[in-house]
């Protein structure tokens, strides 16, 4: 019996604590199956018929929340949206109570988004439903890192032995966290990259996973690199000396490129800053895989959909 049969499927996403490299394997060869199905003239199955999905985002989004509903909606769910800036708890009403209360809608399954690290484990504790974590402050974005994996192994047929480097503002990127988290897992090494303000030794301790603030270093014998937002919003405490000085040292462009493979492919998780982390050549190049991350998002979130909701061993 493989280990994929006798370990407990997950009944949630919040992290990749307890994932297995097998199931994480079974959502991205999963996710081919949900690209099929997008490809249909009509791309829509009734695999969450009768359920009801709630997107409890507390922080703003465009592209996460609009994957995920579009996700739900193609599986034939139901899909109740909630916005915290049209709700009560702009008037003060807590975690707690918002979720308590929106569970009596008889919700079977939330995705949770929340400016504060570990509230996609209190909306569990408080609902007792599957929960996916669609980014909780700086610790996680699961989803994110998969569809980033699924992308990288579209290209090279398997993430075994590939290296992926990741620059920018590691500190405050849930994205570079999660990635560093499942990435190994499924064979890849890691370099992290960022100015030594924006660089958190303790990513260092993962296993598979390099620091360096030398980028040339970082994307020498690279697959795949992926730029990452400076993230302007979290950022207190003087963290950079000028944006231009950033970009002139850490901007994933085709000079810095020139040091990766010769096939190497660019990602960005998204929203760009262009001129900024990236520039607009490597953006619309053709090693720019950016596109193509927005599309398999949709069939890695379906594909997530289906493993916790529906999915039997």
């Amino acid at each position: 019996m493989t280990a994929a049969a006798t370990s407990a499927r997950p009944r949630h996403l919040l992290d990749f604590q307890d994932w297995s490299p097998e199931r994480l394997t079974a959502i991205l060869d999963n996710a081919d199956t949900m690209l099929q199905v997008l490809d249909r003239p009509v791309k829509k199955v009734p695999a969450l018929q009768g359920l009801t999905i709630c997107t409890a985002f507390f922080e703003n989004s465009t592209r996460t929340r609009t994957s995920f509903e579009l996700a739900a909606r193609r599986m034939s769910a139901d899909v109740m949206t909630f916005a915290a800036g049209a709700s009560s708890v702009s008037k003060g009403e807590s975690l707690r109570d918002t979720i308590e209360v929106l569970t009596q809608y008889k919700v079977d399954a939330y995705i949770v988004r929340h400016h504060a690290s570990g509230a996609a484990h209190l909306v569990h504790q408080y609902s007792g439903k599957p929960v996916i974590n669609a980014g909780d402050g700086r610790r996680a974005h699961p989803t994110q890192a998969l569809l980033d994996a699924y992308t990288v192994r579209q290209e090279y047929g398997s993430l075994e032995g590939k290296t992926v480097a990741i620059l920018g503002d590691v500190r405050h990127s849930r994205v570079a966290r999660s990635n560093a988290e499942l990435l190994p897992k499924l064979g890849a090494k890691v370099i992290l990259c960022g100015p030594a303000t924006l660089l958190p030794a303790d990513l260092g301790a993962l296993p598979g996973v390099t620091l360096t603030t030398d980028p040339v270093q970082a994307v020498r014998g690279a697959h795949a690199v992926m730029a990452l937002r400076l993230q302007q919003e979290r950022m207190t405490g003087g963290y950079l000396g000028s944006l231009q000085e950033y970009a002139d040292t850490y901007q994933v462009n085709e000079a810095l490129m020139g040091h990766a493979e010769s096939g190497a492919i660019v990602l960005h998780p998204g929203p760009m800053n262009r001129d900024v982390e990236i520039s607009a050549e490597a953006a619309d190049g053709p090693r720019s895989r950016i596109l193509k991350q927005v599309e398999n998002g949709q069939a890695i979130r379906m594909s997530v959909l289906y493993h916790l909701l529906v999915g039997r061993d």
